[in-house]
């Protein structure tokens, strides 16, 4: 009986990401290593990885200290899995994993991605690098405008002046993000159907389809349940025994369910579909933040089922 190369197995690599080194570890082989986080220090890894047949290279969200080692990894054809830091951690309590270093959590990235098998990712082109960083930008510039907004009403008069160059300069680069946008999503001629049939939508505004085109490439491919459990919309049980624990939404992609919220509090002012679903719901008692939720995950599915059908709105 031929004996099988090493290199034939497929093995989980998991690593740690710092700002400066990135530790690597193969489940299967207990082999680690560390690297510089610098183009030659990437490059001369993944030489190393290709040697072998990879399954999964899991790597944390940290921040953008993992953009350089992702898209070089997509690059390569590689499996790369981007998880959530949150998940690895209760996964290391779970195995009771309770010491902490670059080396241990390299093990125990890799150990994650071999025994719970998370999704592969999907490969993202840098212009949809670019539109999630401009979306991202609105979003901080939309933060500082309120704040501005706040502060000005409560400075008085003598402030007045600063506060309305603030704002000006503020809204100045909003229009700058937004037109930017503009000419980014333009740029993925695949995307354009499905933008369409989005903003057919009553409600649904341009932020939140790119928000969607960028974040949720799924939309489509899913039932309308793991619609909702993606963008963190679907009530989560908590029950046990004789106790009935309130229902709540967690986890899922925070991004979208935010752009969501904000959407859906113009979209309930003439989207008529949603605007009679939510005052029904506030008619029967529920809280009105409860009642845009469950808004807001009637019209995920709705433009997942869409999206699935291609067909535009007709209501």
């Amino acid at each position: 009986m031929a004996i099988r190369n090493l290199s034939e197995q497929g093995v989980n690599i998991g690593v740690d990401i710092g700002k400066f080194k990135l530790d690597f570890h193969i489940y299967e082989r207990e082999l680690h290593w560390q690297a510089d986080n610098t183009p030659e220090g990437i490059k001369q890894s993944l030489t190393r990885i290709n040697r072998y047949k990879v399954e999964r290279l899991v790597v944390e969200a940290t921040g953008r200290y993992e953009l350089a080692l992702v898209d070089s990894a997509f690059d390569k054809g590689l499996p790369v899995v981007v998880v959530q830091p949150l998940q690895v951690r209760r996964y290391a309590g779970a195995i009771n994993q309770l010491a902490k270093t670059d080396k241990i959590d390299a093990a125990v990235i890799a150990e994650f991605g071999a025994r719970v098998k998370p999704r592969v990712s999907q490969v993202q082109g840098k212009n949809i690098r670019v539109i999630k960083d401009l979306i991202a930008r609105r979003r901080q510039l939309i933060d500082l405008l309120v704040q501005e907004k706040n502060r000005s009403q409560i400075m008085g008069k003598r402030m007045e002046a600063s506060h309305k160059r603030i704002l000006k300069a503020i809204e100045k680069e909003i229009e700058w993000v937004e037109n930017r946008l503009d000419i980014a999503v333009q740029k993925e001629s695949a995307w354009s159907h499905k933008r369409d049939l989005l903003l057919s939508v009553p409600g649904v505004g341009r932020t939140m389809v790119y928000t969607l085109l960028a974040d949720f490439p799924e939309l489509g491919t899913l039932n309308n349940k793991e619609a909702a459990a993606l963008t963190g919309l679907a009530p989560i049980n908590r029950d046990s025994g004789k106790l009935k624990g309130k229902r709540r939404i967690y986890g899922g992609r925070g991004a979208i369910r935010k752009t969501m919220y904000m959407a859906m509090l113009s979209a309930i002012q003439c989207n008529n579909i949603l605007k009679n679903f939510y005052h029904a719901l506030v008619a029967k008692g529920k809280h009105k933040k409860v009642a845009i939720v469950a808004c807001m995950r009637k019209l995920i599915t709705m433009l997942n089922a869409m999206v699935r059908d291609d067909v535009a709105w007709a209501y």
